[in-house]
């Protein structure tokens, strides 16, 4: 039994900064059918209140606390950890890392930075991992839908650069670390099973969610899909449908 669903954003629930047709009230019906709703995104150029606030502009109804972004869990992570960041992530982000960490060392943290991606940035990230610093991800999607309705390079290109030139293996906190999704489920009291993921990532949003125990991951062909991306991931999403509407269609229905 379906108790809770998780909702990729971008792609998913909006796109550029307008609503995915008929999305509102997709969300509004799972709402008032009394499932738990938490929405998870691998956005690193947005920070998080900026985020809400156009959400909610495009007639949302989503509270700031319903919302989990990598750079939340990458300042707990310091936090906890006690090391200061070493940022490499859009310039925009970086406020949010105000006050994070500690002084007991340092942590590379690599998000999606856009043009701040220069050759003199990655060789500084470089240059700390070797140096022993630790090496963490907020995310290693291929591409996101950039503004002008095409694909553009994600962090993860950039994470896995980083990776073969340092032989190390970055941790990462967004999707599809399992850790990512249980963060939003334990809000909810609900156990991974008796959830479902609803993105238009096949691999990161999809696969991650399934892999992770979640009960049934949703693939929308919105956003950044394209035909076949079911076909290139293990696991296979549960289900293929059109759009957010269509995947609130195949939650609520009677099984």
């Amino acid at each position: 039994m379906t108790k809770s669903v998780l909702l990729d954003l971008a792609g998913v629930v909006y796109q550029g900064e307008a609503a995915i047709p008929g999305a509102i009230e997709a969300i509004a019906r799972l709402r008032d059918a009394g499932l738990g709703v938490r929405f998870l995104t691998n956005t690193t150029r947005t920070p998080k209140g900026v985020l809400v606030q156009r959400l909610q502009a495009m007639g949302f109804d989503i509270a700031p606390d319903e919302v989990y972004t990598p750079a939340k869990a990458a300042c707990d992570w310091l936090n906890a950890h006690k090391l200061a960041p070493h940022l490499l992530v859009h310039e925009d982000l970086k406020p949010e890392f105000s006050g994070c960490g500690g002084d007991a060392g340092e942590a590379v943290i690599v998000g999606d930075a856009g043009h701040d991606f220069t050759y003199e940035a990655l060789n500084a990230a470089f240059r700390s991992l070797i140096g022993g610093a630790e090496f963490l991800a907020l995310a290693r999607n291929r591409t996101f839908k950039d503004i002008d309705d095409e694909l553009s390079l994600d962090a993860g290109a950039f994470v896995a650069a980083l990776e073969y030139a340092t032989q190390r293996q970055a941790h990462v906190l967004g999707k599809p670390s399992p850790e990512f999704f249980h963060l939003a489920l334990e809000t909810l009291s609900c156990p991974p099973e008796e959830a479902v993921m609803v993105g238009d990532d096949a691999e990161s949003d999809v696969a991650g969610a399934l892999a992770a125990g979640i009960g049934a991951g949703l693939l929308v062909r919105t956003g950044k899909y394209r035909e076949g991306d079911e076909d290139a991931v293990e696991p296979r999403p549960t289900a293929v449908v059109d759009d957010l509407p269509a995947a609130v269609d195949w939650i609520l229905r009677p099984r």
